[in-house]
């Protein structure tokens, strides 16, 4: 095969590269469109290189492979997160729909974590590099900032320290958990509290404290 042979062959399947690019950025939506043709047009030209027409499928097929293989890697490159996190998170979610289906209610995160203590590293690592749109709805459970003018470092510092709280939060008792929230969500007394539960305000006021300490041990004041 000569140069104008070849030239012409990469030129005739530069539509495939597109069609393919387009797919997977619809399935991606974080990738480049522009990066996924450019790493397909280097798969196509290996494939124009390597095809050997003796080895049974035809060009069209083979290029195909080499061009998402070609992307594929391309994304793996510029992905922030190591493929060893998003292993994690992957089981973690697998994991929290057969139990969801055992139980009937879906279990939450710091459960998972338990199991496994990689996990919420892995999370974190996830969560931080996950593109947000200005043209999308915020993801369920983010924040909007406090304030238009606050300093980004301190929001940031601020939001840190939120979600350090509600994990540290949830791995306490279910009863010191629950004594959190009808305080300092509901704003109900000691006392009040205590007629709830049925158990002395005394008892209350030991609960209440032992959760503050180990929420200053679990998360150090800044």
């Amino acid at each position: 095969m000569n140069a104008s042979e070849r030239e012409a062959r990469i030129r005739d399947f530069l539509p495939l590269v597109r069609q393919i690019a387009r797919r997977l950025h619809h399935v991606v939506g974080a990738a480049e469109l522009d990066d996924l043709i450019g790493d397909g047009t280097v798969g196509l030209i290996r494939a124009v290189d390597a095809f050997d027409a003796r080895r049974g499928p035809s060009l069209e097929a083979y290029a195909r492979r080499l061009i998402l293989g070609a992307m594929l890697n391309g994304l793996r490159r510029r992905d922030p997160v190591s493929e060893r996190s998003r292993r994690i998170v992957r089981r973690a979610e697998a994991r929290r729909f057969a139990l969801a289906q055992e139980r009937g209610t879906m279990p939450g995160y710091a459960e998972l974590e338990r199991e496994d203590p990689q996990l919420r590293r892995a999370r974190i690592a996830v969560y931080r590099q996950a593109a947000l749109s200005l043209d999308a709805p915020f993801p369920a459970g983010a924040r909007r900032p406090a304030a238009a003018g606050a300093e980004p470092a301190q929001v940031a510092v601020a939001r840190s320290l939120t979600r350090e709280l509600e994990h540290a939060i949830a791995l306490l008792p279910e009863r010191q958990r629950r004594i959190l929230k009808l305080h300092y969500v509901r704003e109900l007394s000691l006392h009040a509290i205590g007629e709830r539960l049925r158990v002395s305000p005394q008892r209350v006021s030991q609960l209440h404290l032992g959760a503050l300490a180990e929420l200053r041990r679990t998360v150090p004041p800044r």
